[in-house]
């Protein structure tokens, strides 16, 4: 059973599964949305889909307790369980969850953080998922993860030791010259309950067109966190099969459960060709995205404006639209002719449909190409330009 894929009702199928052989179960189960999930793959020729309809809170309950009661008796002592949820069901997970493992065993509520497209419904923009973290008793398998110190860190407070006083306050630790103790080995800030992890993007060439694919990296992580090489990972929902192709990344052993035919076999598919979406935010921070031209920038003050990264043909977007089309702005930069500005420019008017661009110009080299249409093109000249022909 090790290792599979099994097709079936999760209920039925993990009475199969020996007592106390699971080191870890994760499970993104129904949210109790009350609508019927659907999506096609990237070449539009299979459709996947789910119902998530239960009709009331009770049937929903009763469903999930039936299940977590399996998968407590699954579990090693030194097991955990993560279950992913939103806001439509979590209220009711978090109470079966202290029912089953008890509220003693709850460790963190992971609050799963990313960015995403906007959308016009009124209220605040979801941007976050919650994944519960229970263990099965207080001796679990936890595997410490660090990260970066934050940019405002004191360096200070990375190099010298702190201890309590007598008011129980933090302060550095001095000798008996009153001179600070050096701290100890600094491995890094401790992995916190909030992680920003990016959504998988329509073009991301692991998304695989299944409604609630996770991302391999925040499997990944779950997995590093409570497990070791050779345990045995359980997902009775395993849907696209994230868990599993996660776990045999990193070495462990998996057993996936889907009542879906379909998500099976895809399952099995990815399991034998894994594609992973590396990505750069996780790799090389926020920081990475952000190159805007700070000095182009500074000649939209006073207009509302988007600023776009990673762009050479447009520096913003304006607010206002004109004719229901977005106006694009560039700046010419130094040594460019006001040509080869023009000629990124205009690439960007013809692939965002835009009818009207703006285009700083900046210096003198202004000589332009003959054979190229600048129909829709505004050419403004900067007050830096300005001033330096006055004189």
């Amino acid at each position: 059973m090790i290792n599979q894929i099994l097709h079936g009702d999760c209920l039925d199928k993990m009475q199969l599964i020996e007592k106390e052989s699971i080191d870890l179960i994760y499970l993104d189960p129904p949210f109790f949305t009350e609508k019927k999930h659907t999506l096609k793959n990237r070449e539009r020729t299979q459709e996947f889909s789910f119902d998530d309809i239960w009709g009331s809170h009770k049937e929903y309950a009763t469903f999930l307790k039936k299940g977590l009661t399996l998968m407590h008796g699954l579990l090693k002592e030194t097991g955990s369980i993560f279950i992913h949820c939103d806001k439509s069901g979590e209220h009711i997970i978090r109470a079966l969850l202290d029912q089953v493992f008890g509220a003693n065993n709850f460790q963190s509520e992971i609050i799963w953080s990313y960015k995403r497209w906007s959308n016009s419904k009124k209220g605040l923009l979801p941007a976050h998922q919650n994944i519960y973290f229970y263990s099965k008793s207080k001796d679990f398998k936890f595997n410490p993860i660090y990260t970066a110190y934050s940019e405002t860190t004191n360096i200070d407070q990375i190099l010298q030791r702190r201890t309590r006083d007598e008011h129980n306050k933090s302060v550095y630790e001095l000798d008996d010259k009153g001179e600070f103790k050096h701290g100890d080995k600094k491995k890094g800030v401790p992995l916190s309950d909030v992680w920003e992890i990016p959504y998988l993007n329509p073009k991301a060439k692991e998304r695989v067109g299944y409604p609630t694919q996770k991302p391999l990296l925040l499997l990944e992580r779950v997995i590093e966190l409570t497990t070791e090489k050779g345990d045995v990972i359980l997902d009775p929902f395993c849907g696209s099969g994230t868990t599993c192709v996660a776990a045999k990344l990193q070495g462990r052993d998996f057993i996936g459960i889907d009542q879906s035919e379909e998500a099976v076999k895809l399952s099995l598919s990815r399991i034998k060709n894994p594609i992973k979406t590396h990505s750069k935010l996780l790799s090389k921070g926020r920081a990475s995205y952000i190159n805007v031209d700070k000095d182009a920038l500074a000649l939209l003050k006073g207009i509302d404006f988007n600023p776009v990264q990673r762009n050479k043909g447009i520096d913003a977007i304006l607010v206002e639209v004109y004719e229901n089309t977005p106006v694009l702005v560039r700046v010419q930069k130094n040594n460019e002719t006001l040509a080869e500005a023009a000629v990124y420019l205009l690439k960007a008017k013809k692939t965002k449909k835009s009818k009207k661009v703006i285009l700083i110009q900046t210096s003198e080299l202004n000589l332009f190409d003959e054979d190229v249409t600048y129909d829709g093109m505004v050419i403004l000249q900067s007050p830096s330009l300005q001033i330096s022909k006055c004189l």
